[in-house]
This record gives C-alpha cells, sequence and structure tokens, in this order.
C-alpha cells in the first residue's frame, strides 16, 4: 500500500500587514508570512484555504 501524496499549496504575499487589523496580522503570521512578496509552500488543508479567503487582498496563489 504506497503512501498518498499530500497536495501542497503555494502562496505569496502580496499586501503590507500596515494599518491592517491585528486578526489580519496574525493570520498573515499563522501562514508563515510577514514581509512583501515572501513564499511560502504549506498543505491544501481547509484551514489554510480559509485563512487565504479572509486575506483575499494580501495574499495569491501562485502556481
Amino acid at each position: 500500500m504506497a503512501k498518498e501524496a499530500k497536495k501542497t499549496i503555494k502562496i505569496k504575499q502580496i499586501g503590507s500587514p500596515i494599518r491592517r487589523p491585528a486578526s489580519q496580522k496574525a493570520i498573515l503570521i499563522g501562514l508563515g508570512l510577514g514581509k512583501m512578496n515572501r513564499v511560502v509552500e504549506l498543505q491544501d488543508t481547509a484551514e489554510v484555504r480559509g485563512a487565504i479567503a479572509k486575506l483575499p487582498h494580501m495574499v495569491a496563489v501562485v502556481d
């Protein structure tokens, strides 16, 4: 029985956290972001997709 490969997703920060609510800054830090143009690769889960949906003006999904 082979293990199933886990899907990943690359997220890039495109917006600044300056003058944003503390909750949005916390979501960015939780995703592993915090500086402009930083890219992280995370597992594609419902939690990560929900965090991305809350910050469509600050993050983008990269191919």
